[in-house]
């Protein structure tokens, strides 16, 4: 077949590499590939991506018209990462880390984690900067100590740095998603996290389709019943009204404590398990229009008590600052899990436009 004939069979995807880049990058943990949404965007080229899950991968492929590599751990699959790259992008997961043998190096401490592996490529390629994304409990997790060696580790091989706790909402999406980010570079520069636009207030509705009737969005018949039964009961504003909780077995903590509903200052409504002496858990949030939406995960689709409904796909990836047109050819529940485990696209491009500045 001729190169002319290959060219009318050519799949158009709807996010290609830039034709003229003007840097190169790696996309480790790719997930679908929100580091490289923006990136792209910045007129980057990505030039390896990693994912082991194999419907992220599917939705990659989809968007990019390129498969990731499989396991980072692997050192067949390492083999394949270019030898130089400007800069390396990975949320990676969360591990526990061993604290024990105070002669341990960094990397003998980390050695087994995931971040070990990210580690061992910044080493070997020492790419000019690099972009880690994690939760915001990273901070904490064994009092600080989990931090202390990431940051140390990154250190100890050549590698200044600057991390913060950045929430999507001061980029311009209704969505309190708290998340840790470091960048890294080998030489000392002037770079500063991107402040946000902190008096922006961004709400649901501007993300909205109100013409969105789908009966598979609608809240369960228990859902509407018990919210309904909030406002018919509910006194004042500080008003904490008590459910009915004879439906839960007496052993339990709802049987024991009760369930109560609460309506805070933006409008959004709470259910807790316990009144208020009571340590309360918080069992249920439903956003409104008016007001923004809780961090959205893998198993937890952002609900809304005044339209009566779940946050469709289309919505959930504006919720994430994905484009409208990136395509998921997977089930709506893998939909909502990739995006719950994605970055927020407007957070990345906004630091990677921070990074150019000074690389």
């Amino acid at each position: 077949m001729s190169m002319v004939q290959e060219d009318l069979f050519e799949v158009k995807v709807p996010f290609p590499t830039p034709d003229n880049p003007e840097f190169t990058f790696i996309d480790l943990f790719a997930g679908v590939g929100g580091f490289r949404l923006a990136l792209q965007q910045l007129n980057g080229k990505c030039v390896f991506s990693s994912e082991i899950d194999k419907f992220a991968c599917e939705t990659y492929e989809a968007n990019f018209g390129e498969k990731p590599y499989g396991d980072i751990t692997l050192e067949s699959v390492k083999a394949n990462i270019p030898k130089n790259f400007d800069i390396l992008c990975a949320g990676f997961p969360c591990q526990p880390f061993s604290y024990a043998g105070r002669n341990e190096g960094f990397k003998d401490k980390v050695r087994g984690t995931l971040f070990f592996d990210v580690l061992d490529i910044i080493e070997q390629h020492k790419p000019k900067t690099f972009i880690l994304e994690n939760v915001k409990g990273l901070k904490s997790h064994e009092k600080g100590k989990t931090l202390d060696l990431i940051l140390k580790s990154l250190e100890a091989i050549g590698y200044r740095l600057h991390w913060k706790i950045i929430n999507s909402m001061d980029f311009g999406v209704p969505q309190k998603r708290e998340r840790w980010y470091c960048v890294g570079f080998r030489n000392k520069t002037d770079f500063e996290f991107p402040a946000g636009e902190k008096d922006r207030n961004p709400i649901l509705k501007d993300i909205i389709d109100l013409n969105e009737s789908s009966k598979s969005l609608r809240l369960t018949s228990f859902e509407l019943e018990r919210i309904n039964f909030h406002f018919e009961n509910v006194k004042n504003e500080a008003h904490r009204v008590e459910h009915d909780n004879s439906i839960y077995e007496p052993h339990t903590k709802k049987g024991r404590h009760g369930v109560y509903s609460f309506q805070k200052n933006d409008k959004s409504l709470r259910f807790h398990v316990g009144d208020v002496a009571k340590t309360q858990i918080q069992e249920a949030f439903y956003s409104c229009l008016d007001t923004y939406a809780p961090t959205i995960i893998a198993n937890r689709v952002p609900k809304l008590w005044d339209i009566e409904r779940k946050l469709s796909v289309l919505e959930a990836k504006r919720l994430q600052a994905f484009p409208d047109n990136f395509i998921f050819p997977v089930s709506n529940n893998q939909a909502y899990k990739q995006l719950g485990n994605s970055v927020t696209t407007a957070v990345v491009k906004e630091i990677g436009k921070e990074i150019i500045k000074v690389m």
